[in-house]
């Protein structure tokens, strides 16, 4: 007797990320990427401008979710979606050099020479590594805080948690960034 598939068609967004923590399976994956990969795509084509660069993007987003569903605690999946999607596009862009961000163009207006430019890079990995370190929380709260320079009011709308939450990550998250780049070897003498 053949055993039945389990579907997650009747599961909310949020409950697939947690489902696929205590019971990963490439089903979840299969049912993530029908809801949102077309959601992805398009942010990925907003950002890329260019479908080819769209599509290798979302799929490398997808090689990774399994480990980070399996790793972080997910409470809103659509938006860390969307801010997992767009991090992998600004950081597609910086690495082609393509990125023209007011942030991008403040930090290469600074650098002069070709070794600040080459001490600028390794800092700018480690702040991205250090990001990266930060809970979820934490992260779309800095990125949206100093990236998209959105007040406390519109990060809590945007994430839906309480005015003091957002303060608190944004606080925590600064404080945490500062402690992991003050050991960093780049950092030690700026």
């Amino acid at each position: 007797m053949l055993r039945k598939k389990k579907t997650y068609q009747g599961f909310e967004d949020n409950h697939l990320a947690e489902e696929y923590r205590l019971y990963p399976s490439n089903a979840i994956i299969s049912e993530i990427y029908g809801r949102f990969g077309h959601l992805m795509f398009g942010t990925c084509l907003n950002y890329l401008k260019n479908q080819q660069d769209a599509e290798d993007c979302v799929m490398e987003i997808f090689e990774g979710l399994p480990e980070k569903l399996a790793k972080f605690e997910i409470s809103h999946l659509k938006s860390w979606l969307f801010m997992t999607t767009k991090n992998a596009c600004l950081m597609r862009l910086r690495k082609k050099k393509m990125l023209t961000s007011s942030l991008e163009e403040e930090l290469t207006a600074v650098v002069e020479e070709g070794h600040e430019s080459a001490i600028l890079e390794v800092k700018l990995e480690a702040l991205e590594a250090a990001i990266g370190d930060l809970t979820i929380e934490q992260q779309r709260a800095i990125n949206l805080f100093y990236l998209d320079k959105k007040s406390y009011q519109e990060i809590s709308d945007i994430l839906q948690l309480p005015l003091k939450k957002v303060k608190s990550a944004i606080q925590n998250g600064k404080r945490n960034l500062k402690l992991k780049l003050e050991n960093h070897d780049s950092f030690k003498s700026a």
